[in-house]
């Protein structure tokens, strides 16, 4: 049986590649924090909102979430995602999200990426 977090987690995700920002913003806490280390931290859910799409890129992600795996009010995610570029050519790079978790939302994300394309 999958616990709360780890399916507010995958929701999260499935949110992703539909750019459904109503359903990513529905799995944060309201002062939910987002860091790419070396990119960015962001706080709040207006300014995660305003990073939910990149210009940089069209259409929806495609994200392979290949593991979950839960301790205490902590999900880790690794998996892959691949996305067109709209200057051509696609983005494929390997993920590990660390999601800390309050009351089965997502209170702080610090996203690992790592470009391969």
């Amino acid at each position: 049986m999958e616990s709360e977090n780890k399916r507010t987690v995958r929701r999260y995700m499935e949110g992703f590649t539909r750019s459904d920002h109503a359903q990513i913003l529905s799995c944060l806490t309201e002062d939910v924090e987002w860091i790419i280390p070396g990119m960015f931290h962001r706080t709040g859910k207006e300014a995660f909102d305003s990073e939910i799409e990149n210009e940089a890129f069209v259409g929806s992600p495609a994200i392979e979430l290949h593991r979950l795996t839960e301790e205490s009010d902590v999900v880790v995610a690794e998996g892959t995602v691949r996305s067109a570029r709209r200057a051509g050519g696609k983005l494929h790079a390997v993920f590990c999200g660390v999601f800390v978790m309050r009351d089965a939302k997502v209170r702080m994300l610090t996203s690992y990426l790592a470009i391969l394309e």
